[in-house]
């Protein structure tokens, strides 16, 4: 803006003069960040209109005219030496530099910053500007890494908390040596400990110190009593990886990670359970050596089926990498005999089934078993479940599309009977997981649609003119479009929409944020078609129409009609509820002439009245929908 215009505005509001100085930043050419449109440039001044005009790049929205005065405190105004800036006038060098020297641009962000510090968010906000959403996520936890690293700049201990760019570098391994010996808590000592070791590749700065960083963390280890076995078993792997640094005999330093296993015996899963699932392996290996003879039947009848899935399945991997895959095999076989397999070693089997590596290890076990022990274990949480928390392996079940048809494909009608009749009785699914995964029973075998409607016959064709049920008949090919329509506004668009309105919400000011409004109205929408969509399919029957009547019109009758006036021949289809497609004279059972043809014979007449006029059909002839071909 010109001198003249920012005078006028302060001449008209004498509040504004301590602003001058951020209206005098608003020129034309340079970059800014708005709260709630995100960034842009500022092109022009509108001097009838008093107005800025920015192109902000969200939404390429070119000349968005804003009220200065207004912006005063929404509008950041980017200095040119700001990495947004001159990423826009010269990406390739910033480009470069994020690729070769990524701490230096952080750096750079830091030195512009209020007193030289910025939390990880407001970064992560000015590198979504500048790589995009995905890119800026990989790089920055990229970064980090390295930031943690570098004298220059000061890491937080906690999400909330700034990094600082430094007046003096200050070595890392030292700033964390000082911070173990001052800490009191012996978890955070544990973990600082840890810190050390991951910092200092060759101890050399530590070779000093670390015979006392050993003394305090062992002591730590035997006396706290907070911790627990776990804690102690992780504090004693930190300490040994501390100390094979200074060649000490870690199997000589009590306690030992044997002595713990000892200790815990009688509590292994627990103990497993509670550890970083890094040191899963670890663990696993331990035990091995502890017990040197009965490691095998400790891992199968002890550890692997009575733990969660992440060290359930991490048990099954070391096995097979042991070469115990016919050990293994035989114990799960014989838990899917016995019914005796638990729910995290079935969700290891489904998760994995595909993988190359155990696809033909576990083909033996896709048996109508499998699934019968698959909605047992469901069943059993949620009845175990007074929460809303959610099933994975329920939700693993309905997401696995082809898992079903897998499972089924040398099952007989009674097996698959047997199966459904315990679908429907699962609390652990919610109405329309299970409708969808009856649909897939039904399309393997068709008959037991029959227990699902709970009648052994249809009502296709058995409506009489004027009386049908709140049941919609519909064709199979929409029953499973109307599905899949649902599934993908409930597992796609619904939860696509959730992280817009996220992520306009941390644009901030509510109020005048276009993105926040239009996400929310979106989802209005998404939540009454999702609604929609669920209330039909409760009240649809899907059917092939092979049931359908010769002697009469039913749904799913081809009927041939004759004006009993003109002589004029016309031939309809009548169809299920969502079939209708007048161009191809196909007609819904539930439109009015559907209505009126429902149980009408060959000789017998029908009345219609268009626009006023009426007419009089005579039915002349009936095939069904199924022998069409």
């Amino acid at each position: 803006m010109k001198t003249e215009h920012i005078d006028r505005i302060i001449e008209a509001n004498p509040n504004l003069a301590n602003s001058r100085e951020v209206l005098d930043s608003m020129q034309e050419g340079t970059y800014c960040i708005h709260r709630s449109w995100g960034f842009g440039k500022i092109s022009g001044f509108s001097e009838e209109r008093g107005m800025l005009l920015i192109d902000f790049e969200d939404g390429d929205r070119k000349g968005h005219a804003m009220d200065p005065v207004f912006c005063i405190d929404k509008l950041e105004v980017l200095p040119e030496s700001h990495v947004l800036t001159r990423h826009r006038t010269n990406p390739e060098e910033v480009e470069k530099e994020a690729k070769k020297d990524p701490v230096s641009l952080i750096m750079g962000i830091l030195a512009l910053c209020d007193n030289e510090c910025s939390t990880a968010r407001e970064i992560e906000g000015t590198l979504s500007y500048l790589f995009g959403a995905t890119k800026a996520k990989k790089w920055w936890a990229n970064t980090k890494k390295l930031l943690v690293k570098d004298p220059r700049v000061a890491v937080p201990p906690k999400k909330n908390e700034p990094y600082v760019l430094r007046d003096e570098p200050v070595n890392p391994e030292q700033e964390i040596l000082q911070d173990f010996f001052e800490e009191r808590r012996s978890k955070e000592k544990i973990l600082l400990a840890e810190k050390l070791f991951d910092l200092s590749a060759e101890k050399e700065d530590l070779k000093d110190d670390l015979p006392r960083v050993l003394e305090e963390l062992t002591t730590t280890i035997i006396e706290a009593r907070k911790l627990n076995q776990s804690e102690r078993l992780y504090g004693v792997w930190v300490r040994n990886n501390l100390a094979r640094d200074v060649e000490e005999d870690v199997e000589k330093i009590e306690p030992t990670s044997a002595s713990i296993i000892k200790d815990s015996e009688g509590n292994l899963p627990e103990l497993a359970e509670q550890l970083p699932s890094k040191f899963h392996q670890r663990f696993l290996d331990l035990i091995t050596r502890v017990y040197s003879d009965d490691w095998r039947q400790i891992i199968l009848e002890r550890l692997l089926p009575h733990c969660t899935t992440k060290f359930s399945g991490e048990s099954a991997h070391f096995l097979l990498d042991q070469g115990d895959e016919k050990l293994l095999l035989k114990s799960l076989v014989r838990w899917l005999d016995e019914q005796t397999i638990k729910g995290p070693v079935l969700l290891w089997i489904l998760k994995f089934r595909k993988l190359a590596k155990f696809e033909e290890f576990l083909q033996p076990l896709f048996t109508p078993r499998l699934l019968s022990s698959v909605f047992s274990a469901i069943d059993h949480e949620a009845l175990q479940n007074a929460s809303t928390r959610r099933i994975p392996l329920a939700e693993v079940l309905s997401e696995d599309k082809t898992l079903i048809p897998d499972v089924l494909a040398k099952a007989d009608l009674e097996t698959a009977q047997d199966l459904v009749q315990a679908l429907l009785l699962n609390p652990g699914f919610d109405d329309l997981s299970k409708r969808s995964l009856l649909a897939r029973f039904i399309k393997l075998f068709p008959e037991v649609q029959d227990l699902v409607e709970g009648s052994g016959e249809s009502s296709s064709g058995s409506s009489a003119e004027g009386g049908v049920s709140d049941t919609l008949i519909v064709s199979k090919d929409s029953f499973d479009q109307r599905l899949t329509d649902l599934e993908a506004i409930t597992n796609e668009k619904i939860p696509e929409n959730s992280v817009a309105i996220e992520t306009a919400r941390e644009h901030g000011d509510l109020r005048e944020n276009a993105e926040y409004h239009m996400a929310k109205d979106e989802q209005k929408v998404l939540l009454a078609r999702q609604a929609e969509l669920q209330a039909d399919l409760a009240r649809a029957q899907s059917t092939d129409f092979s049931d359908a009547p010769s002697d009469s019109v039913g749904i799913g009758t081809i009927v041939n009609l004759v004006d009993q006036s003109s002589g004029e021949a016309q031939t309809y289809s009548i169809l299920g509820a969502w079939d209708s497609d007048p161009d191809n004279s196909v007609l819904s059972y539930e439109t009015p002439l559907g209505q009126k043809l429902l149980g009408k014979k060959v000789g017998e007449e029908v009345l219609t009245d268009i626009d006023g006029v009426s007419h009089s059909w005579r039915v002349e002839g009936l095939s069904r929908w199924v022998d069409r071909n």
